[in-house]
């Protein structure tokens, strides 16, 4: 059956659970501890914050779901629309997470056989068994292959793939101190003359630096036909999501890598 179980969302419940529990033990802490005046204030306005967070986060997950606005698949659309209908070839998704992304391009493209790699684990809840299923229960699961690895190393030869995509993934990548590295990583996979789609925090200069330094790094590598688009500027994203926890500081990225013949040219 197509389209089964394709829910998802970035704000997981487990992490709602979490940050709750923590407003909880912080007010019933303030309580036990109501004799050392101070201590109990703190404890009490602590817990408190900590419940502001949780109502911001609970509202984002609202939106990201299917029942609040779909913005996680409006997101997600932003990228899969990128992918030319007539693909034909290998696919890689970089931190596939649920797999959702991976199996909504697979039914959307049958020509395509793909990889999904992630490193799964951790406050995330996604696990590579899961993804698994979810590509069995659509009836993709021979098209998918799936692989635990980070993104700072990717198991597979120079060249590999016709398209290389990844969705809000990049700054997540703990074992790579500079961001750009795991850009060059994924990059390393692609044909000459394939087509990657990056999405992710590219604006925040914390993380990746000026903007047109950025692209311009990309550009060294060996690409053209580079497009830059703010996630943050589309019409559905909520003014209390585009801001740099969410939306404000993401942006796609899309190009070309430039075929040998071509690269001698541009040095």
């Amino acid at each position: 059956m197509k389209d089964k179980n394709l829910n998802k969302n970035w704000v997981s419940g487990k992490l709602l659970i979490m940050i709750f529990s923590a407003g909880i033990l912080a007010e019933v802490l303030a309580v036990l501890f109501n004799s050392v005046y101070i201590l109990s204030i703190v404890l009490s306005i602590l817990g408190g914050l900590i419940f502001i967070i949780f109502l911001y986060m609970l509202y984002a997950h609202y939106k990201l779901s299917a029942s609040g606005g779909n913005l996680q698949t409006c997101i997600s659309e932003m990228l899969i629309d990128r992918i030319p209908e007539q693909s034909k070839g290998r696919l890689i998704d970089i931190g596939c997470g649920s797999g959702v992304l991976s199996v909504e391009i697979a039914l959307k493209h049958p020509a395509l056989q793909l990889d999904a790699v992630d490193y799964w684990g951790g406050t995330w809840g996604y696990s590579k068994v899961a993804c698994e299923q979810l590509a069995k229960d659509n009836q993709v699961n021979e098209r998918i292959t799936f692989t635990k690895a980070s993104a700072s190393t990717l198991p597979f030869g120079d060249e590999t793939f016709d398209i290389v995509i990844s969705n809000m993934v990049f700054h997540e990548v703990a074992d790579t101190k500079d961001k750009r590295d795991v850009i060059k990583e994924a990059l390393r996979i692609l044909k000459k003359g394939g087509i990657f789609i990056f999405q992710d925090q590219f604006k925040d200069k914390r993380i990746y630096g000026k903007t047109d330094e950025l692209l311009a790094y990309i550009q060294t590598i060996g690409v053209k036909d580079l497009l830059f688009e703010e996630t943050g500027k589309a019409d559905f994203i909520p003014p209390l999501l585009n801001n740099t926890m969410f939306f404000g500081s993401s942006a796609l990225i899309q190009g070309v890598k430039m075929s040998e013949s071509v690269s001698k040219v541009v040095k």
